[in-house]
Formats: structure tokens, C-alpha cells, sequence
């Protein structure tokens, strides 16, 4: 087991050295992160998120889609500051009750689990928001998605808002312009929607979050006509139409539900996709080109997730002198 381990750990490091001055186009942007930023002060901390990651893994396969979601959750409200992994405070409402994550985020106990490792060996070091950022790429990795190389360096924040993540944080029922906007607003753009949207080969949604395709769409009392007839019947069976099953779970893409893949995209040309804003991808020219170029090429799927995963890590980090570097994840230093 332990061989298996190595090797597996091992490669992608290894494709990390060789390929580290062609896959790493951020640094410039923010020139206080490094990617050997801990190399001194923390060497056993790669390895100790990788350990940490994979054994909630072995025990809850659903867990790799729910860091990745977490730290998406946390870059999109006011940057990656671990935010997202604040509780409440009589002097804050944070984020983890805001309607996109309440009831459905997942994982805070494997990035607790992780710093308090990582505490013991490297006290008062490292951020909670490198642990996350870093667990979400290997979340990807155990999933059999592509690596990259994460800049490390941020600081975390002090203060969380809840109205901030409601506000902020794209809806699976939102206009697609509207999405566009958000990731726009946050240094990204249309490329990037399409490219993190196929986040969504793993994980799962509950059936609120789609149910009206089935039953109500747009409030025409009928099921959403772009809805392949088969995958209509078997989500209609997964989440009847009674309040009682709004927290079913559906897997987001029922071809390949844990395995990091394009088949997400594939469901979208056969009119498969889970969430409106999935499938919204195939109704503009732009990104139903796009979406028809990842169904056909894993390999740039790939490389272009591992890319925009890296811009997205960077959106609006703390260095230097900002923040600072929480001893538990779910509280400000006193």
C-alpha cells in the first residue's frame, strides 16, 4: 500500500518539476505568493495535505467534490480568505449559513483536520486558505482530474459575510449572462465559466436546486423541453414532485458521477445536464462551441481546468502584512 501511495503522490510532482516554468503563468500577478513558499518554514506540508485529503477520500469518495466546491465557495466571496470556514461571531453572520451553503457545503472537518496536523508540526505557519486551495487541487488529482502547481504565500481573513456569499456566488437557476457577470466581476471570464463549470463531473446536487426543470419550468407547468426524455423520467423518479424530496441527492453527471472527466460535457450535447446553468452552456454560440470542444478533447479539458483553477486560487488573496494566519479555521486569533 504504501508503494502504491508513493508512486501515485510521486508522478504528479514529478510532472510539476519538469513542467514548472510552461504551466505557470501567475506567478507575476502576484508576487508575493511562491510556489516554494513553505519549502523552509513547513517542508512536510504538500504531503500532509495530500495525506489529509486522501484519507477522507478513501472513507467518503463525495468529499473531493466537496472541497473543490468549498474552495470555489471561498474565492468567489471577497477572494480566497477562508472566509467560508469561519462560524459565526456576535460581531459577524458568516458564510456558512448563506443560502448557497447552508445544508450543503461540505468538508470543514477534513481542512480542521488538516490544520491541526499540520499546526503540530508547523505552529502559527501556515493559512487555513493554503490548506484549502491546496486540498482542492488534490481533491482533484484523487478524482483522476490533472494537477497543477498552487502558489502559496495567502493570509487569512478576519471577518465573513454572509449577505456577501448570497449576493455573490453564482445560482444553478441564475441567467447565464448574469453568471458571466459574476465571474467577470471577479477577473475571470467566459472561458473560465465553462471551463470551472465542468467542475460538476463529480459531486452531486440536491433536488431543489433543479426540480422545477422537472416539473415547472419557468412556470409553464411542464418539464423543460430541452430535457432528454430518458434523463427526465429517471431524475423525475429521483426527486418526486413533493417538498419531501427537495434534499435528494442527484448526481451531477450520472455518467461518470466520481471520476473527474469531460463526460460532463458530453451530457450537455446529448441535452443531459443537471442544472439549468449547465445546460444554459449549449444555448450561446460561444460556449456551446467550447462545451462541444472539451466533449471531444479530455486532454484540453484538462489543461485548460488546470489553468483557470490557478486564477482562480488568486482572486483577491491577502500577503504580507494582511490577514493573518489563523490557529483554527473556524475562528480569528484573539
Amino acid at each position: 500500500m504504501g508503494h502504491k501511495l508513493f508512486s501515485y503522490f510521486t508522478l504528479p510532482f514529478l510532472v510539476y518539476l519538469y513542467l514548472f516554468p510552461f504551466v505557470c503563468p501567475y506567478h507575476s500577478a502576484n508576487s508575493q505568493l511562491d510556489y516554494r513558499f513553505y519549502d523552509r518554514s513547513c517542508p512536510r506540508l504538500s504531503s500532509m495535505v495530500k495525506y489529509g485529503v486522501w484519507a477522507a477520500y478513501k472513507n467518503d469518495i463525495r468529499i473531493a467534490a466537496s472541497l473543490l466546491r468549498l474552495h470555489f465557495h471561498d474565492c468567489f466571496v471577497n477572494g480566497c480568505d477562508a472566509s467560508v470556514l469561519l462560524d459565526d461571531t456576535e460581531d459577524f453572520q458568516g458564510e456558512k449559513n448563506a443560502f448557497p451553503n447552508r445544508n450543503s457545503a461540505r468538508g470543514y472537518e477534513v481542512i480542521d483536520n488538516i490544520k491541526a496536523d499540520v499546526e503540530r508540526f508547523c505552529p502559527s505557519t501556515v493559512s487555513c486558505v493554503d490548506i484549502l486551495t491546496l486540498a482542492a487541487r488534490e481533491a482533484v488529482v484523487l478524482s483522476g482530474g490533472p494537477f497543477w502547481p498552487v502558489l502559496l504565500g495567502r493570509r487569512d481573513g478576519t471577518t465573513a459575510s454572509q449577505q456577501a456569499a448570497n449576493e455573490q456566488l453564482p445560482s444553478p437557476i441564475e441567467p447565464m449572462e448574469n453568471i458571466t457577470a459574476k465571474f467577470t466581476s471577479k477577473g475571470l471570464d467566459l472561458k473560465d465559466v465553462v471551463v470551472l463549470s465542468g467542475a460538476h463531473t463529480i459531486g452531486y446536487a440536491q433536488c431543489f436546486t433543479f426540480k422545477r426543470r422537472l416539473f415547472n419550468f419557468r412556470g409553464t407547468g411542464r418539464p423543460d423541453p430541452t430535457l432528454d426524455a430518458s434523463a427526465l423520467v429517471s431524475l423525475q423518479s429521483m426527486c418526486p414532485n413533493m417538498d419531501s424530496s427537495n434534499s435528494n441527492l442527484a448526481p451531477l453527471d450520472s455518467a461518470s458521477t466520481y471520476r473527474f472527466d469531460n463526460m460532463y460535457y458530453t451530457n450537455l450535447v446529448n441535452n443531459t445536464g443537471l442544472l439549468e446553468s449547465d445546460q444554459a452552456l449549449m444555448q450561446d454560440p460561444k460556449t456551446a462551441a467550447m462545451v462541444n470542444s472539451y466533449s471531444t478533447n479530455p486532454y484540453l479539458f484538462g489543461n485548460d481546468f488546470a489553468t483557470s483553477m490557478a486564477k482562480l486560487g488568486n482572486i483577491g488573496v491577502l500577503t504580507g502584512k494582511k490577514g493573518q494566519i489563523r490557529k483554527k479555521c473556524g475562528s480569528v486569533n484573539l
